[in-house]
């Protein structure tokens, strides 16, 4: 029974820090939009390139805009990512669009596009940084590599955001006519995953983790069905304690490395687990020469 209690406190503790996540994260994303992008016609991709369209040409409000736009996203999602990944992200983009509209009402930071670009992309890339983190989603282009990597595992989440970003950068170019707002929002994109880059693992984009467990094929097993992420078996011997044990290899991206933690510890809080930094991974699930 007390055990029951330990585990209730503990996952009361853990959504309570992942909503306070959420909350601040969706906080620092909406002041780069409606302070810096919005205001100078730039666009971060994905929705909020949408958005920002139909809020020239209708004048909707953004962060409704937004709400409306991931809806079919989110019920996709809940059929292929389970429930709360689907509770989190209605939980991030609702925050994410309320917090769009009240700054949005603002007198904007900056005019020059060139400035609003550099900290837009700054401050919208820390912002997301810290939603990934809860594991969780403001919909968009990242919701969307998430579902195709369900059917298809192979797929590079960063290739998937990309080639949807750039047709969504494209269609504002189209739209306002003018190849700078392209131009602007190209580095705004990329300052964006630098910046996540770094709050998750510096300028490495894949992680090798070493996990030691007695409880090993559990932990396998679970990587495998929530990541379709494949895990290697490597018997070792502990030199101090003379004992032989099973030790996991799983080479991982930077959007991964939390989940494995997480599961790990889950099933085994008595697990050691080491992070290596893997400056290349080739093969399945990551580059092919």
């Amino acid at each position: 029974m007390n055990l029951n209690k330990r585990r209730d406190k503990l996952s009361i503790k853990k959504y309570t820090i992942e909503f306070f996540q959420i909350l601040i994260g969706s906080i620092i994303m909406a002041i780069g939009i409606s302070q810096f992008l919005l205001p100078n016609q730039l666009s971060s991709g994905g929705i909020t390139g949408i958005a920002t369209i139909t809020y020239y040409l209708l004048q909707l409000p953004m962060g409704i805009t937004i709400l409306a736009l991931n809806i079919p996203l989110f019920l996709w999602a809940f059929l292929k990512k389970g429930k709360e990944f689907f509770v989190k992200g209605i939980l991030g983009t609702i925050l994410l669009s309320i917090f769009i509209d009240i700054f949005e009402k603002f007198t904007p930071l900056t005019n020059d596009k060139f400035l609003a670009c550099i900290y837009g992309g700054i401050i919208v890339g820390l912002g997301t940084s810290v939603i990934l983190k809860a594991n969780a989603s403001t919909g968009g282009t990242d919701m969307f590599a998430y579902i195709v990597r369900s059917y298809k595992p192979t797929y590079k989440t960063s290739n998937l955001i990309v080639i949807c970003d750039t047709i969504i950068i494209f269609l504002n170019v189209i739209f306002f006519k003018k190849i700078e707002i392209g131009l602007y929002s190209a580095i705004t994109i990329y300052l964006m995953g630098k910046i996540i880059d770094i709050v998750f693992e510096g300028i490495n984009f894949t992680k090798m983790m070493f996990i030691i467990s007695d409880k090993y094929e559990e932990i396998a097993k679970q990587i495998g069905k929530k990541l379709q992420r494949g895990t290697t078996g490597i018997y070792s011997k502990g030199m101090y304690t003379d004992e032989k044990r099973m030790m996991l290899l799983c080479i991982a991206s930077r959007s991964e490395v939390m989940i494995i933690k997480q599961i790990s510890q889950q099933i085994d809080n008595s697990s050691f687990i080491v992070i290596a930094n893997a400056r290349e991974a080739y093969g399945m699930g990551f580059k092919k020469e």
